[in-house]
């Protein structure tokens, strides 16, 4: 008996809860991550190491991520984008869990490294999900929307760090900031009741796992350029955004309570340019788009890292991660237009994830240019030469805009 047509109220909805579990996944697998970055003086003092140790902790997170997209990304093309995204929902909110129960720094930073296996696999699934359920019309737009989530979870996390630790003894609040991360683990059960599969898999569905990887090789060159600009945009992002509470504190003496504000005001920021510079690229184009972005970026920068107060530093901070988000807001969909058919769910995360491996040392570069140039020029330098890099690999390279997934 032949399978009754999908309504369109239904083909509607069935695009809203795929772009919403690739929204809500992306912010939960964002907050766990981020809660680190607010615990840096914290874990330091529990575990008895250097903050530099915990900085190293975020990085093995960093670099554990392209274990992740491959593996998660292969399953993607053979067996669906649904099911992968469930498994992995379910996996790093697990990991998370346990991370606030680690009874000592070897402990918790092996479950870090485990983490980031799970939070490379989550982009690239849930973006292709949501990208091949989004209209063509609508796709800049989604797509800003689906990477904002990156910056809700960033904000989440400050309002954790402001509302959770202030609550407990400093031997348990930094412990229920990571068991508030296993919440996640509940959006497995909505995409299985909810999110349709891919239309676009099922036409170009992959028969054996071992053939992913040989597809994608066919389109080496193509891989290496995505790989370049996931390199320059993880080094713009993370460059950004990382060490920045630690910079509030340490050069400027804020409170730790004013810089968690301050956090959730420029992810304010982050989504809102997430937002604009995703519709304006069904406008523009993807790459001008994201250069439009890193202009303001770049226009903003003496404030960003030179400002002389908190209001200054503050709306210096908002209107960076307007530009550095507005950029990648635009990245989802360009990626997934980008990509082969058969490889759309391994190809965007694993090049992504390729990316943050290379840009893992982020913090600790910029960490070390601080004892060379101070925190002000270490993070103003680092972000000029990637700012320079990105410009000039967007203005010569390409772009699918409209693509057609099916």
């Amino acid at each position: 008996m032949a399978q009754a047509a999908t309504s369109p109220v239904q083909a509607s909805s069935n695009r809203w809860h795929a772009v919403t579990a690739g929204f809500l996944g992306w912010t939960l697998d964002a907050f766990d991550f981020f809660v680190v970055i607010f615990l840096f003086d914290v874990l330091a003092e529990h575990f008895h190491v250097t903050r530099g140790a915990i900085v190293l902790s975020v990085t093995a997170t960093l670099a554990m991520r392209p274990f992740g997209a491959l593996i998660f990304g292969m399953l993607a093309d053979r067996y669906g984008r649904r099911r992968p995204l469930m498994a992995n929902v379910i996996f790093f909110s697990a990991i998370e869990l346990l991370c606030g129960f680690a009874p000592n720094f070897t402990v918790f930073f092996i479950l870090r490294m485990l983490f980031g296996i799970g939070m490379g696999g989550e982009w690239g699934v849930g973006a292709s999900l949501a990208m091949e359920h989004a209209p063509v019309r609508w796709r800049g737009v989604l797509s800003g929307i689906l990477q904002s989530g990156y910056s809700i979870g960033y904000l989440l996390a400050a309002i954790a760090a402001r509302v959770i630790l202030p609550s407990f003894s400093p031997d348990w609040g930094w412990r229920v900031m990571f068991w508030a991360g296993g919440v996640p683990a509940l959006l497995a059960l909505y995409i299985r009741t909810k999110v349709p599969e891919s239309e676009a898999w099922k036409q170009h569905r992959v028969e054996r796992t071992i053939d992913v990887p040989r597809i994608a090789w066919q389109h080496k060159a193509l891989a290496l350029y995505m790989i370049a600009l996931m390199f320059l945009m993880n080094c713009l992002s993370h460059g950004s955004q990382d060490l920045y509470p630690d910079f509030l504190k340490h050069q400027h003496g804020i409170a730790a309570n004013t810089v968690a504000y301050i956090a959730m005001f420029y992810n304010v920021g982050a989504v809102v340019g997430a937002i604009i510079f995703g519709f304006l690229s069904e406008r523009i184009g993807r790459r001008y788009s994201m250069l439009a972005a890193l202009v303001v970026s770049l226009a903003i920068m003496p404030a960003w890292a030179f400002g002389s107060g908190i209001l200054m530093l503050a709306l210096g901070a908002f209107i960076m991660q307007v530009g550095v988000q507005g950029a990648w807001g635009i990245i989802p969909v360009h990626l997934n237009e980008l990509s082969p058919h058969a490889v759309r769910g391994l190809l965007p995360g694993f090049t992504y994830q390729i990316g943050i491996l290379l840009a893992a040392s982020t913090p600790r570069v910029e960490f070390a240019l601080r004892d060379r140039l101070g925190y002000s020029w270490a993070l103003a330098s680092f972000e000029l030469v990637v700012i320079a890099g990105l410009s000039l690999l967007l203005i010569f390279g390409r772009e699918e805009h409209g693509k057609s997934f099916i």
